[in-house]
């Protein structure tokens, strides 16, 4: 809006200058077709469209410059004003065309001194508009480059906020719980324990359960940051799960898995059925990124005493030059050995890879 004031005011001075210029021309008597001559070449500049007031200003001096041998002084400033502004909007396709004829008048005889500065400050004036539009979307590029690493940085820390809030759930506060049940299990279930050695182990109880639910504010905390509300929050995944992650796995990477149950089908302690779903995902997800295309086999077995997980490939199996943990393995043992379970991994019977775990029913 301010742009189009300044135009319309720069426009109406020009004009007004135009008719005083061509009436001391016409030595006082402004004749009709001059004074259209003085408005044609200026007050198109009033135009909201740049690219046409540009064609208007340069076609009306063209027409004076042959019907009267020259325009005004305040006809070449619209036209140079025109032709910025027409290099400041990235035209600079349309800057040229209406700068060529100019530059052909000023090679005529005696074309006059008005349209011989007019030929060779055109193009000064198109040149200095596609500078600023050239620096304005410079400006504007890093503008957006520097937007977009903010974002990128900011959903990469939330993220891994997430990450991390998620883990601390799985695993630290899953053995804090277990401290406290130890503890109160070793208080209750130990016969003539000395009531110095009871009251210590309630204390070690109270301790663990405190540091739990500072954790679980603290976890709070993490995933506000993190972007997640309570209702996104959802409960851990466990056996009932496996159904949907083998089905999405299937889906995704256009393999063959399968599911097998066997055994009496029983209800696991909740922090077993969250290891052993685990388990299995990092499993899918080494046979999805070291034997992509591979069938894979999921075996859960129930026993009385607990739960026995099979999950093979038929790829080539890990390279012995890449470093166990790099694969996962060691997060999955120590993900068994929190409930008390084992975990063994090597190459399969008959070619793949493979992966036993033997949990029991609730955490040892």
């Amino acid at each position: 809006m301010a742009d189009v004031r300044e135009r319309v005011g720069i426009g109406v001075a020009l004009a007004v200058c135009a008719v005083a210029e061509q009436s001391v021309r016409d030595a006082g008597a402004l004749l009709p077709y001059g004074l259209l001559l003085c408005l044609f070449t200026t007050l198109p500049l009033l135009v909201p469209h740049v690219g046409l007031a540009a064609v208007a200003v340069a076609a009306a001096c063209l027409t004076s410059l042959a019907a009267i041998g020259g325009f005004t002084a305040a006809a070449c400033a619209a036209l140079l004003v025109a032709l910025y502004l027409v290099g400041r909007d990235g035209a600079y396709a349309l800057a040229g065309v209406l700068i060529t004829p100019f530059a052909v008048v000023a090679l005529l005889p005696n074309p006059g001194v008005i349209a011989r500065v007019a030929a060779v400050l055109a193009p000064v004036a198109a040149g200095t508009g596609i500078v600023r539009w050239a620096r304005t979307q410079a400006e504007r590029q890093s503008a957006a480059e520097q937007a977009a690493g903010a974002t990128l940085l900011e959903n990469t820390a939330k993220s891994e906020r997430a990450r991390i809030a998620r883990e601390l759930h799985d695993v630290v506060a899953h053995h804090i719980s277990m401290i406290a049940v130890q503890a109160e299990t070793a208080r209750l279930a130990t016969p003539g324990m000395p009531a110095d050695g009871a009251k210590r182990l309630l204390g070690i109880g109270d301790t663990a359960r405190t540091a739990l639910t500072e954790m679980r504010r603290l976890l709070g905390v993490l995933r506000e940051d993190a972007g997640e509300t309570r209702q996104a929050r959802k409960p851990q995944p466990g056996l009932a799960q496996l159904v949907d992650l083998v089905a999405e796995t299937r889906e995704t990477t256009g393999s063959t898995v399968r599911l097998i149950v066997s055994g009496p089908v029983a209800e696991l302690d909740p922090g077993v059925e969250l290891t052993a779903y685990r388990i299995v995902q990092e499993a899918l997800t080494n046979a999805r990124r070291h034997a992509p295309g591979t069938a894979v086999d999921v075996e859960l077995h129930y026993t009385a005493d607990g739960l026995s997980l099979r999950v093979r490939d038929l790829g080539p199996g890990p390279r012995d030059d890449v470093r166990p943990d790099a694969h996962g393995l060691l997060g999955m043992r120590e993900r068994a050995a929190t409930v008390g379970g084992e975990l063994r991994t090597g190459p399969a019977p008959g070619g793949g890879f493979l992966i036993e775990a033997t949990l029991p029913g609730r955490p040892a």
